[in-house]
């Protein structure tokens, strides 16, 4: 459990960096040059993810609580809403308009979906961690950035092509479910 407690935290605290510490980003900055910097959040958050994986994988897990009553189809739905919203985080969507932050609220309703569909030690650090992470990562981003200005709203071809890539990723995720997390999903 410790690897995944330490992957977690890692991974938080990379994010964290630029809003929580932005004077020892700079210097960061300065000292390493901004590919030196860049390699250095990617080598961390790799080793986060890694950190994660195994820490899920050797953790053994406790019921803390009963998951409630499987609600399939809608926990599915949930999740492919958030996979949509981190589709649209990096293109041009009416979401955006409604949903300041679409790629950070995609990650937390994927964590709160996944804390109410599991009842263990694990998936309460790794969901619950996530979550929290997500939280203020937009508190931290709307405190620094200040007013939210809204972009124009696209034409509805981008929309649709929007949900397509959403729904493809929710699919491949599916396939590969149980590879990943050794739960298959359908």
């Amino acid at each position: 459990m410790l690897l995944l407690v330490i992957g977690v935290l890692l991974f938080a605290g990379v994010h964290l960096l630029r809003g929580l510490a932005p004077e020892l980003r700079q210097q960061l900055w300065d000292k390493l040059g901004e590919g030196g910097y860049k390699g250095l959040f990617s080598l961390l958050i790799i080793s986060s993810i890694a950190l994660m994986v195994f820490g899920w994988r050797s953790a053994i897990p406790q019921f803390l609580y009963a998951a409630p009553l499987s609600f399939g189809a809608v926990s599915l739905l949930l999740i492919a809403f958030g996979f949509l919203l981190f589709v649209v985080s990096g293109r041009q969507s009416r979401l955006r308009r409604v949903i300041r932050h679409p790629q950070l609220t995609g990650v937390t309703l994927w964590a709160i979906t996944h804390l109410l569909l599991n009842g263990d030690s694990r998936s309460v650090v790794l969901f619950g961690g996530l979550a929290l992470w997500s939280v203020l990562e937009m508190l931290v981003i709307n405190r620094r950035e200040g007013a939210w200005v809204k972009e124009e709203a696209p034409g509805w071809g981008t929309e649709v092509v929007s949900i397509a890539i959403a729904v493809v990723a929710v699919g491949i995720v599916i396939y590969v479910h149980r590879w990943i997390a050794g739960v298959a999903i359908m």
